[in-house]
């Protein structure tokens, strides 16, 4: 079976949606059977920034929950094919009766038998926190807290904590949570966290549980921004990895149990910036969807 996937972009302004058996793809740009879809970007333009999205594939329509910088708020697109969307409805934005939402971005979106769930990213004052919110229609949300679901308080987490990635986990009735801390700008490294009901978490004792690995050039300088998967026996993360705190990549690790002996893809970076194209400066927050036949991937 071939790897055919679709890419989302998060450059400036965009997504990028790939698709594979794209001919005249420069071959430095992606590796692992990953080609950039031709006509990307696929979201932004008109709209200013929109990055960090997640994704849902329901029925026959894709789902898109994204940043819309210049609105601070998270907004919703649809699409029949996941590359050509409609218009952004925001659906949750700033909230001024709390003094850490000033700022909505990097949504994960869940759906959990009727209930849409969402742990997002709040924003203020130079630091970042985590809030959790859930719908009944993925449109129209409720905040479960004024205050943050995860806060930053250990010494590697710095003065943010962000990039929430939710996984549930019926077998063990219970929430498993890969997030990003560190640095405001870009966060440093990824930990993990569990909980029973999306709302109060235990972070893992030996966070981080995945950090930069300094004998790989692209990602020595941090990595975050993941996405996990499980895949039979495995679980599967794609994240970013920078060079310097500028240039990011996306690469893909593996592990048994999605805390520990995390093993690296050997052709990371699997998606790299295109030379003088939209996406020259970094290639950002992947997210990826296997839809029975091909993967596709917006970053």
């Amino acid at each position: 079976m071939k790897t055919l996937l679709m890419l989302p972009i998060l450059g400036l302004l965009l997504w990028a949606a790939v698709q594979a058996n794209e001919k005249n793809q420069p071959p430095t740009e992606t590796t692992a059977g990953w080609v950039k879809y031709a006509k990307n970007p696929v979201l932004g333009g008109d709209l200013g920034t929109c990055f960090d999205l997640s994704v849902l594939n329901e029925g026959d329509t894709y789902r898109m929950w994204f940043s819309w910088r210049p609105k601070r708020s998270i907004a919703l697109v649809e699409s029949k094919d996941g590359i050509q969307w409609g218009k952004p409805v925001i659906v949750i934005g700033p909230n001024a009766k709390t003094d850490w939402e000033y700022d909505l971005n990097r949504p994960v979106v869940i759906k959990n038998g009727d209930l849409y769930q969402m742990w997002y990213t709040g924003q203020a004052r130079g630091k970042s926190w985590i809030g959790y919110a859930t719908s009944k229609d993925g449109k129209s949300w409720k905040r479960e807290s004024d205050k943050p679901v995860l806060s930053a308080e250990k010494p590697w987490e710095k003065v943010a904590v962000m990039c929430p990635h939710v996984i549930y986990d019926d077998k063990a009735k219970l929430y498993r949570m890969w997030y990003s801390g560190g640095e405001q700008h870009e966060p440093d490294a990824i930990g993990f966290a569990t909980s029973e009901d999306g709302l109060k978490w235990i972070k893992h004792e030996k966070n981080p549980i995945f950090k930069p690995d300094p004998k790989n050039a692209w990602e020595k300088n941090r990595v975050t921004g993941c996405q996990v998967i499980r895949q039979g026996d495995w679980y599967l993360m794609f994240y970013i990895g920078f060079r310097d705190v500028n240039y990011a990549q996306i690469g893909i690790a593996r592990s048994k149990d999605g805390i520990t002996e995390w093993q690296r893809h050997r052709a990371n970076p699997i998606i790299r910036p295109g030379k003088d194209q939209w996406d020259h400066d970094a290639v950002y927050k992947p997210y990826a969807i296997f839809d029975g036949k091909q993967w596709l991937l917006w970053y």
